[in-house]
């Protein structure tokens, strides 16, 4: 159990049996009435977003929830093999958890697993990765960074817009979290 007032971005919560994140809070300490705490909650299973408000100080029940450097090592089927990198214990990740990080991941990639009651419950990738893009149209002469973009495909299969200037077989750096283009890595 913890208080309204421990509240902090990334801690995991048991709300009515399922499990809630913290994405963001507010602590709200109007002019007349209590003080309270604004949320937004994002189930852990569902990807569902919502607003919920505590009054200060009120107890909630946090879940005990592990998280683990793991590195993904294969797919196999339905799932993805993770491997613990401190007790080589191999984990299964159904694509539902993976969910968009598919996207992004190759094989001996590094990223953080949750546990809770022994079973993965998420997977949180670094905020960028490194790929090569396999294909993309060739660029024209006179193309500029600021000119426009045009899509690519990276190694993963994924698809992103770069700059006009990128070329097929150049290293890029992709963010995780929204599949921009960051830059070119040399």
């Amino acid at each position: 159990m913890a208080s309204t007032n421990d509240l902090k971005n990334g801690l995991v919560l048991n709300i009515d049996g399922q499990l809630w994140t913290v994405v963001e809070f507010q602590h709200v300490k109007p002019g007349k009435g209590p003080a309270f705490v604004r949320t937004k909650l994002k189930n852990i299973l569902s990807g569902k977003v919502v607003d919920k408000t505590f009054n200060a100080g009120v107890a909630v029940e946090t879940a005990e929830v592990d998280k683990r450097n793991m590195q993904y090592l294969y797919k196999d089927g339905d799932g993805w093999i993770f491997m613990d990198l401190q007790t080589f214990e191999q984990y299964t990740l159904s694509d539902a958890i993976v969910g968009d990080g598919a996207k992004y991941m190759l094989e001996n990639q590094e990223g953080v697993v949750a546990i809770h009651n022994d079973l993965p419950i998420y997977l949180e990738l670094p905020a960028s990765v490194e790929l090569m893009i396999t294909y993309t149209e060739p660029g024209l002469q006179g193309d500029r960074s600021s000119a426009g973009s045009k899509p690519a495909t990276l190694e993963t299969g994924a698809e992103i817009k770069v700059p006009l200037f990128i070329e097929s077989n150049t290293k890029v750096k992709v963010d995780t979290r929204d599949g921009s283009y960051l830059g070119r890595v040399n």
